[in-house]
């Protein structure tokens, strides 16, 4: 065979080239096209919910103020934010030396009246002489040898110094009691010159330092409960149907997309005064307690009902009233009628079927006619968490 015979056509090598040029392009085209998170549309059970939103409050907080005045020490001083504390734990002293000074003082008088009270009055020697004088007046009144007027007057002398020990004892018998209940208050004063956590809680504002000269009433330190409430607020339109025991869906917003599962626990009878929306009471169960930061925020869908649905959705794939749509590798953007709404899903009643896929995520990055790769996600409509 000839050297001629051999050779391709010009136009064969031509159409070679320009077939695997078309062929790269169009790879290098498909490889670099954007991909489309999906979800694929499922039947299930519509979710009827009532939407609202979420703050996470402690139990109680309580302002400790000193009863009273002294200066702080540095014995024992714990006092610091975020401090997590025991009831009774001690958290500072506050200078005792004059209380414990005082506490002497009465003693010692207490000491002394008792002593006093247990030797006698010296005038039962008086009573003595007069009782003795008494008697011996009284014969001889018998006897007509004294008038009726000395003989009173001697009477009267035994009587009044009577009334005199009587009066003596029950001075004594106060002036103790009055001795011993400062003794019980100064005593009292000096518990409560230390001073210990009335509760199971954490110290949220410090206010009295070691040095500091402290007056009655003057804040010591704010401590909050460990224990959480979750607040929901529902608007006035949401609020009828609500009641104890209902299931709870929460997103709170440091923990992104994160569901948590809960029940209402108490349906309050009154409104916020700033924003008139009602409160409700939640039971946060699956979520480790140290995550409830008082402060925190969130979003919660309250379910009140339920119905099946022959087309769900996520809600993140709803743009106001319409979702894109990916079929053959094209994006269409269709409006689409909502049913429910719940935290995590759609109702749609026209516009989609089961089974055609939705983009899910960086919903601003398609447009209609969009030519895209899918990656399909696990469907999230009922995701408790991510």
């Amino acid at each position: 065979m000839s050297a001629k015979t051999k050779r391709f056509p010009l136009w064969l090598k031509l159409l070679v080239v320009a077939l695997v040029v078309a062929g790269g392009t169009l790879a290098v085209l498909r490889y670099l096209r954007p991909v489309a998170k999906v979800e694929t549309v499922i039947s299930g059970d519509a979710v009827d919910a009532e939407p609202g939103s979420v703050v996470v409050k402690e139990r109680y907080s309580m302002q400790m103020k000193t009863a009273i005045p002294g200066r702080v020490l540095n014995k024992d001083y714990r006092l610091e934010t975020g401090l997590k504390v025991k009831e009774g734990d001690i958290l500072a002293h506050l200078d005792t030396s004059d209380v414990e000074v005082a506490i002497e003082q009465v003693q010692n008088m207490i000491n002394a009246a008792t002593q006093r009270m247990q030797l006698g009055s010296a005038q039962k020697y008086a009573l003595e002489s007069a009782k003795s004088d008494f008697i011996n007046t009284e014969r001889l009144f018998k006897m007509g040898q004294i008038s009726d007027s000395d003989y009173q007057k001697a009477r009267r002398a035994v009587e009044t110094i009577n009334q005199q020990l009587a009066l003596e004892k029950v001075r004594d018998e106060e002036d103790l009691k009055t001795d011993e209940n400062t003794l019980k208050t100064k005593k009292l004063e000096l518990e409560k010159m230390t001073i210990k956590a009335p509760f199971d809680g954490i110290v949220s504002v410090v206010n009295a330092h070691p040095g500091d000269l402290i007056n009655t009433g003057d804040p010591i330190i704010t401590m909050i409960t460990t224990d959480r409430i979750v607040e929901a607020k529902i608007s006035e339109e949401n609020f009828a149907n609500i009641r104890p025991g209902e299931k709870v869906s929460v997103r709170f917003l440091p923990y992104g997309a994160w569901v948590y599962n809960g029940t209402v626990t108490k349906v309050l009878p009154t409104a916020d005064p700033e924003t008139q929306r009602h409160l409700v009471d939640l039971n946060i169960t699956d979520i480790e307690p140290e995550k409830l930061i008082p402060g925190i925020t969130g979003e919660v869908s309250i379910e009140v009902g339920r119905h099946p649905a022959k087309s769900i959705i996520p809600r993140r794939a709803l743009l106001n009233e319409n979702v894109y749509v990916v079929k053959n590798g094209k994006v269409e953007l269709r409006p689409v009628k909502k049913g429910f709404v719940w935290l995590t899903g759609v109702e749609i009643l026209e516009g989609l079927e089961p089974g055609e896929q939705v983009i899910v995520e960086d919903l601003d990055s398609f447009h209609d006619g969009d030519s895209v790769g899918t990656l399909e996600l696990p469907s999230d409509a009922y995701a408790k968490k991510k």
